[in-house]
C-alpha cells in the first residue's frame, strides 16, 4: 500500500515509518511512504487536488490537519467524490504526540497495519481518525 504523506508530516512520517519497520511489518506487508515532492505536489495544492491524487494513484492520503472548511476542503471533497471503491484518508489524531509518545506511536502503527490488511473493508469510508 502507497501512502501519499501531507507536505506538513514529513518528519513525523520517518518516524512513523520507522515504527513500522522496527516492528517488522515491512517483511509481511508492503508500505510506502512517499511525499509531494516525489508526486510532483506543491505543498500549496487544495485538498481537490490532493485528494484526486491520491485517488488516481491508488495511494491512501495521510494526513492531521487538512481543512473541513470550504468548497475546496478535503470534507467537502469527500462528500461529493467518494465512492465505494474510494481509498480512504487516515487522520493522526494527534501528531505531536506520535513524535513523543512510543505507546501512542505504537497504537497508531497497530491501526494502520489493520487498515492496510483489510483495506477494501474500508473503501468508501472517506476518512479514519487513528490510532
Amino acid at each position: 500500500m502507497i501512502f501519499l504523506i501531507d507536505h506538513n508530516l514529513k518528519g513525523h512520517a520517518l518516524v512513523f515509518f520507522g515504527a513500522i519497520a522496527s516492528q517488522g511489518w515491512l517483511d509481511m506487508v508492503p508500505i510506502r511512504f512517499v511525499t509531494f515532492a516525489e508526486m510532483e505536489l506543491s505543498i500549496d495544492s487544495d485538498d481537490r487536488v490532493v485528494w484526486r491524487l491520491a485517488q488516481n494513484n491508488q495511494m491512501i492520503l495521510l494526513t492531521a490537519n487538512r481543512s473541513m472548511k470550504g468548497k475546496d476542503s478535503l470534507e467537502q471533497v469527500m462528500r461529493e467524490e467518494t465512492t465505494a471503491v474510494s481509498l480512504p484518508v487516515i487522520t493522526l489524531g494527534n501528531a505531536d504526540r506520535l513524535l513523543t509518545d512510543v505507546e501512542y506511536r505504537g497504537r497508531c502503527v497497530e491501526r494502520l497495519i489493520e487498515i492496510v490488511l483489510d483495506i477494501d473493508s474500508y473503501r468508501g469510508a472517506r476518512r479514519i481518525f487513528i490510532p
